[in-house]
């Protein structure tokens, strides 16, 4: 007998386990705010949506439920106005009748819009007075069996103790299962136990840092080493440098701390060092008649000296000399070399044959060999004597892959030790991109010249400062010469033992260590004649390191001898000191293989009686042979002469860090390739290979360079880059060297023209004369101020741009035409630019000036003379110096232009006047630049085959896009001399604040033509007086140009 009570329980019950059953709290869930709702949703994400129920429990068959079970409560809570819980409570009872049988306990309650009403029949039931016991049971077993599948299946990825609120979980969980409730640490501990969860045994005799490196750290590097090479003191670099992939090689470009005033007062009054190890070296072999009558087609006397000089030829100097293609000098310009010759009659070698070294930059290395090997008609190939790198210092080919197993396949190879079998892997020094299967050495059966490539073969440092003399006389020491009665037998330095056996090779290596000594009494390397050879053999300059860095000091005392300094400084070392084994190849490979360890030099340190003691080689000390070379520094010019000065050390390569390491614990700071642009800068010398336009490398570094200008500039927003076409710049990315001359020779052609003298003649008379604008249009160019409107101007030559069926077609033909590829030159012949330097002074036009200048052999500045120079070299540049006056900094592809006999009478009556100010000019391009963007935007929209039709039209014949860029001037360019109201002259390759004498200082490169019109139009107490501008201002500022030799 079922009571009114026990069914009112098991009603309860009911409505407490069904998912589709109103609650009590469903009036307040619906009340809950989105988060609330979504937080809740999450807690009830695991737990059952669905139950089917056999004894008539119907469901919602459209598959949507209420919470747990029910309507999702995005319905629940636009039901919730429906009313409050107790008016629906009163629904029920008023709308329920007391004869409800046990069929009517399936008709559940659902919300529906307008309240609560019956199951899917429509009808309120009445809450049933009792229940059968095995419908009941049915149906909540496969309620409960639902629940227990959802709580112990996983339906995320997430692990136990991240589906436990926040507030529960503890950071102890992940590692210790007993930290979790008791419900989960089962399903836990399963978890702990897969292997993806395990940790992985570490050796505990390796720290952290050792762990996270490679399994071979050797093989990783060699493997690092094949696309860019890696100098040898890489890593040290790699800690304390910004690095740079450039030229086939990884090389530091600045320091990562702010050493910029440092490294110039290093330069001034200390020691900077630099790696030029990435210099490349050519070696020819042969006679010496052979070798001087091939190179000597390849350069000129007129440029300086060659490689017959004197005193490079018996190996006393190094010399430097600018090398062409042959027999096309003026042009066909190859790039700037250094040489040295091996000293003749040297001890021990008494052939005919001799060396020479030829030290060049990476960029010109391709182009000079080449020439070369023409020129010395080396066609065979050889097996060369340089040590090409065993198999062993490289990690294993590719090929080697498909050998794998096939569970290895797609995962981390790693190193598999061989036990007594394994081969050790070598550290790879010298250049690890060299294929083995490629010759280094040609040789020629006519003239018995060998050329052979010994790049990366030797190591080079540069030591710049007054302070180099000190830190080189500290940190190397003479080798100690090898005694008779020592043992021998176990030293593997045999080629030294055999050395010492000749008493006269003895005898030179005192004189070489004396004069070594010598250098310490020097207070600077600029007193030293330059280009200066002196050969050494030291010993391991490892031994002799200092426990701290610190700063070493000039010490006048340590030489007392007055009279061989005075002899040193006068003549330079003597020639049987120049020679040095590094000559040797042989002896270069042995001293490389036979070299002590780091690792074993350090056990011999510790083993010592007394820590801190010099350590005691013997025989055993490692003998390498060195070679130091003078670098005169600033050799042009009346001020800071001999600035920058300092020494060159060659030594055999695998000895780089042995000597870096002692150089840098005696004071010397190190820099890197943006320390040599300001060296070069200082010193105001081209620097390879961005100043030298004429030659291929400088172009090849000249459209690179405009390339990486012009993706930076396009990264910004029109309105935060500025808008060049409107500051008057055409080529604020580059420099326009072959219309600058082409221009400048129609201008002086069309001024004679017009005063009835007749035209120049120069090699391009008949391309030039073709494109000779009228003269009347050229003399209103010339003076822009009398009467048109930059705007008005721009407008015109922008529609007769933009009216071009084919914008790039003026360009191909000037490229594609011969005179167009090989008629820019740089002038460097040394009369001339003397000639040149005493007219650009301002004191050049006075009468004893001119007495003076005929005196030493030089012309009068007259415009004759003008035009026979102009003749004999046609498209010519020249080199200049430029000072500011006042304020300024200059920056590269600053322009120079020629000042207007108003600007300079406004100079002569203010010397505070700081410069004019160029006319804002008109934006032409900008509506069609709108057009175009509008154009595009309709092509987007319509269908793909007309589109791709109309896109084609808007490509030119070679299928090159037409785009223009909002800022930049598209297209060919206008005449560049007479584009803004001043004259441009020429452009500025390197420029900036200079230290050294506190103002602005610029280096670039003029037309000779318009540096002659220049000159001659000018007063004599304003001569030399031009005008710059940088690519991004409007201000010109005055400048004094000077021409050095």
């Amino acid at each position: 007998m079922r009571s009114p009570a026990h069914a009112c329980m098991l009603a309860a019950l009911v409505d407490s386990h069904l998912r589709g059953a109103p609650h009590p709290t469903s009036g307040r869930v619906a009340e809950m705010s989105n988060a609330k709702e979504r937080k809740h949703a999450k807690k009830m994400r695991n737990q059952p949506t669905n139950v089917t129920l056999s004894s008539g429990f119907v469901a919602d068959r459209s598959g949507k439920h209420h919470n747990r079970g029910g309507k999702p409560f995005q319905t629940q809570k636009s039901e919730s106005h429906s009313g409050s819980w107790r008016q629906r409570q009163t629904k029920m009872t008023h709308h329920s009748s007391p004869g409800a049988n046990e069929q009517s306990s399936s008709n559940i309650m659902f919300k529906k819009k307008g309240g609560w009403k019956a199951g899917p029949e429509g009808a309120s039931q009445e809450i049933p007075k009792y229940i059968t016991a095995n419908t009941f049971a049915q149906a909540r077993a496969a309620e409960i069996s639902a629940m227990l599948k959802a709580v112990t299946q996983k339906s995320s990825n997430s692990l136990v103790f991240q589906t436990l609120p926040r507030h529960m979980r503890r950071r102890a969980m992940s590692h210790n299962v007993k930290r979790l409730p008791r419900r989960l640490q089962e399903m836990a501990q399963k978890e702990a136990e897969k292997a993806v969860h395990q940790k992985k045994e570490h050796s505990k005799n390796k720290c952290h840092k050792a762990r996270r490196c490679h399994i071979n750290r050797t093989l990783e590097f060699n493997r690092r080493q094949k696309k860019n090479i890696w100098l040898e003191t890489h890593i040290w670099h790699a800690k304390r440098f910004h690095m740079i992939k450039k030229w086939g090689y990884c090389l530091g470009e600045r320091p990562t701390v702010k050493s910029h005033r440092a490294c110039y007062r290093a330069m001034t009054n200390g020691c900077l060092l630099q790696d030029l190890s990435y210099y490349c070296c050519l070696e020819l072999k042969g006679k010496e008649e052979e070798i001087l009558k091939a190179l000597s087609p390849m350069c000129s006397i007129d440029t300086g000296l060659t490689f017959a000089a004197v005193q490079c030829l018996s190996g006393r100097r190094q010399g430097s000399l600018m090398l062409y293609r042959a027999h096309k000098y003026p042009r066909a310009m190859l790039g700037p070399v250094t040489f040295i010759w091996k000293s003749e009659g040297t001890l021990g070698d008494n052939s005919e044959s001799r060396q020479l070294w030829i030290w060049l930059h990476p960029t010109l290395k391709q182009d000079i060999l080449e020439e070369i090997k023409v020129t010395c008609q080396c066609t065979q190939h050889m097996e060369s004597t340089v040590c090409i790198q065993d198999p062993l210092l490289i990690p294993p080919q590719e090929g080697n892959q498909s050998e794998l197993p096939d569970e290895k396949t797609g995962k981390k190879r790693k190193w598999k030790d061989d036990g007594e079998n394994a081969k050790p892997i070598k550290k790879l020094c010298g250049d690890g991109t060299r294929d083995p299967h490629q010759p280094y050495s040609w040789t020629s059966p006519t003239t018995g010249i060998i050329i052979s490539d010994l790049t990366m073969e030797m190591n080079r440092f540069r030591l710049i400062g007054p302070l180099s003399h000190s830190i080189l006389t500290e940190a190397l020491k003479a080798a100690s010469a090898h005694a008779g009665g020592e043992d021998t037998e176990k030293t593997p330095h045999q080629w030294w033992i055999e050395t010492c056996k000749n008493p006269e090779n003895v005898s030179l290596h005192h004189r070489q260590e004396a004069t070594f000594k010598l250098l310490g009494g020097v207070a600077s390397p600029a007193e030293i004649p330059a280009g200066t050879i002196l050969g050494l053999t030291v010993g391991d300059p490892r031994i002799n390191l200092p426990q701290r860095r610190s700063k070493v000091l000039p010490d006048p005392e340590k030489c007392q001898d007055d009279e061989k300094v005075r002899q040193l400084l006068l003549e330079g070392v003597p020639l049987e000191c120049t020679h040095s084994f590094i000559w040797n190849q042989a002896i270069c490979k042995s001293v490389t293989e036979n070299k002590i360890s780091d690792q074993d030099l350090n056990q011999k340190r510790s083993e010592l009686l007394v820590p801190g003691s010099q350590l005691v080689l013997g025989s055993h000390e490692s003998k390498i042979p060195v070679l130091l070379i003078q670098q005169p520094g600033k050799v042009t010019g009346d001020d800071l002469r001999g600035w920058g000065s300092g020494w060159d050390v060659l030594l055999p390569k695998g000895w780089g860090m042995a000597f870096w390491i002692p150089f840098v614990y005696r004071g010397a700071r190190v820099g890197g390739l943006k320390e040599t642009i300001v060296h070069s800068q200082y010193k105001r010398s081209p620097n390879v290979p961005g100043d030298f336009p004429d030659c291929p490398a400088g172009v090849l570094f000249a459209e690179e360079q405009a390339k990486g200008l012009l993706e930076k500039y396009r990264r910004h927003p029109p309105a935060k880059r500025p808008n060049y076409v409107k500051l008057g710049t055409l080529t604020p990315f580059c420099c326009p060297w072959e219309q600058l001359t082409q221009d400048w020779e129609s201008r002086v052609q069309a001024q004679e023209a017009s005063h009835g003298i007749s035209c120049l003649k120069g090699e391009e008379g008949d391309f030039q004369r073709a494109q000779v604008p009228c003269a009347s249009a050229l003399e209103e160019s010339r003076h822009p101020d009398n009467g048109a409107d930059p705007a008005t101007k721009d407008s015109h030559e922008a529609e007769s741009v933009m009216d071009t069926e084919c914008p790039d077609q003026a360009r191909t033909e000037q490229a594609s035409s011969p005179e167009a590829t090989s008629g820019l030159c740089v002038l460097r012949n040394r009369r001339v630019l003397r000639q040149l330097s005493a007219w650009c002074g301002p004191s050049s036009g006075n009468r004893w000036a001119a007495q003076r200048a005929h005196g030493r052999g030089q012309q009068e500045l007259t415009r004759e003379t003008c035009l026979s120079m102009s003749d004999c070299f046609p498209r010519a540049l020249v080199w200049v110096s430029l000072s500011l006056l006042r304020k300024g900094s200059p920056e590269p592809h600053t322009m120079i232009c020629v000042p207007t006999q108003d600007d300079l009478q406004q100079l002569l009556q203010d010397r505070g006047y700081c410069g004019p100010l160029e006319s804002k000019h008109s934006d032409p391009f900008k509506s069609k630049i709108r057009k175009q963007k509008e154009k595009k935007e309709a092509g987007n929209r319509q269908p793909q085959g007309q589109a791709a039709s109309e896109g084609l039209a808007r490509r030119g014949p070679d299928g090159e896009s037409l785009a223009l860029t909002q800022g930049l001037w598209p297209g060919p360019l206008p005449a560049v001399t007479s584009h803004c109201s001043r004259v441009l002259l020429g452009f500025v390759t390197q420029g900036d604040f200079s230290m050294a004498v506190g103002y602005g200082e610029a280096l670039g490169f003029v037309s000779l033509t318009g540096l002659l019109d220049t000159l001659s139009s000018q007063q004599a107490a304003e001569r030399g007086l031009v005008l710059l501008r940088p690519p991004a201002s409007l201000q010109y500022r005055f400048a004094r140009i000077a021409i050095e030799v």
